[in-house]
């Protein structure tokens, strides 16, 4: 069998336990994680972007229950989410010499047993923070952090929502994956228009199409659908606002394996096909790190490191991939690994890929503009 991850790591967690790995900035400079001391669980703050990776521990009063959630911010503060008799309760931590100082912004009500709320990824710019409560018919995007007067309603949307990928800078445009009528298909949210919905992906009439990643400077997606075969999610990539289809590599199909990417490497403007994204595979031995570019006809095999909080990770622009890591010697540690740029011959090559349809098309040379999503109103936000 052929695996493709492609619900987010918190669609599948039941509330029943903290959330063990780290969460990281969109900038890569900070990270914030559940830490275990004894048996009592408290948030803890990493900084990336210094010298030497450092962790600070912020306990509050008591211990964290089951269900809390973290999430870092652009200024060292820690968003904690958590939920109590239907409600979310929402603080920003910080360091305040030798203990943790606590902000309470304001709680969301989700009364109906039936609504699931949850921290969606780490803006752009880390000055605000969203979260996505998901009700039986409907979905709500909430501005958690950074708004003027605590939780903020900003948009409703029409059918059950999951994943949450941001696709500008700006952190205007929040791609979801929103299930109607059978079918999953990734929407796009703009947060400036009154939480106006519009298609994003749509392969085929009779395909799940979800957005997994998207890297904000070169418009590179990666994408899971059942399109090239009908009840058996793949891995895809394609570009924002192209007019090429989605591909659907040979390399990423591992049998027996479960394949997420989680990082993309960044600053690759005018080359989407030359960025790195680092993936996790999952198999019957174990788990490890993938690397793969669009532009390569294979995936390269990396170790991960002891006591890696897998599957998270941040990309240099230059192309090394920082794995975070705790172990008792080393309670706070990032693993490098070096994934060199794709030689310029190899870019002119890539592999024989299926198309939506099916199709594979001869190798040719790769076109540097613009490429997949047929009905995306967002092709001005990517300019190759």
């Amino acid at each position: 069998m052929t695996a493709c991850a492609i619900e987010s790591a918190a669609e599948s967690d039941s509330g029943d336990a903290p959330r063990t790995q780290c969460v990281i900035t969109a900038d890569g400079s900070y990270a914030a994680r559940l830490a275990l001391d004894g048996d009592c669980w408290f948030p803890e703050r990493w900084t990336l972007d210094g010298p030497e990776p450092y962790a600070v521990p912020l306990p509050s009063h008591q211990p964290e229950e089951p269900g809390t959630e973290v999430q870092p911010m652009g200024d060292g503060r820690v968003l904690v989410r958590r939920p109590t008799d239907g409600r979310h309760v929402f603080s920003l931590l910080y360091p305040t010499g030798p203990g943790t100082g606590e902000l309470l912004l304001g709680a969301v009500e989700c009364p109906d047993d039936g609504t699931r709320l949850r921290m969606l990824p780490p803006a752009p710019g880390g000055e605000r923070a969203y979260a996505l409560a998901v009700g039986r018919r409907t979905s709500t995007v909430w501005l958690v952090a950074g708004g003027a007067f605590g939780p903020e309603r900003l948009a409703q949307i029409p059918g059950r929502c999951s994943g949450g990928v941001w696709l500008d800078r700006e952190g205007r445009m929040l791609a979801l994956d929103r299930e109607s009528g059978g079918r999953t298909k990734a929407v796009v949210v703009d947060l400036e228009r009154d939480g106006e919905v519009s298609p994003l992906l749509q392969i085929t009439a009779d395909s799940d199409d979800r957005v997994l990643l998207a890297d904000r400077d070169s418009g590179l997606l990666l994408i899971g659908s059942d399109a090239p075969s009908p009840g058996r999610p793949r891995l895809g990539w394609g570009v924002l606002g192209s007019t090429l289809p989605v591909r659907f590599p040979e390399s990423l199909r591992m049998p027996d394996h479960e394949v997420t990417p989680f990082a993309i490497q960044p600053g690759q403007v005018l080359t989407p096909e030359s960025c790195g994204v680092a993936l996790r595979v999952d198999g019957p031995v174990g788990s490890w790190v993938g690397v793969w570019r669009p532009a390569e006809r294979t995936v390269r095999h990396f170790a991960a490191p002891l006591g890696w909080l897998t599957g998270t990770g941040v990309w240099s622009p230059e192309g090394e991939l920082r794995l975070p890591y705790a172990t008792e010697d080393v309670p706070c540690g990032v693993a490098r690994v070096e994934a060199p740029a794709v030689p310029a011959e190899a870019g002119t090559r890539p592999e024989r890929e299926p198309s939506a349809t099916g199709e594979t098309e001869p190798p040719g040379p790769v076109v540097t503009r613009p490429v997949p999503l047929q009905q995306a109103p967002l092709g001005g936000l990517v300019t190759n």
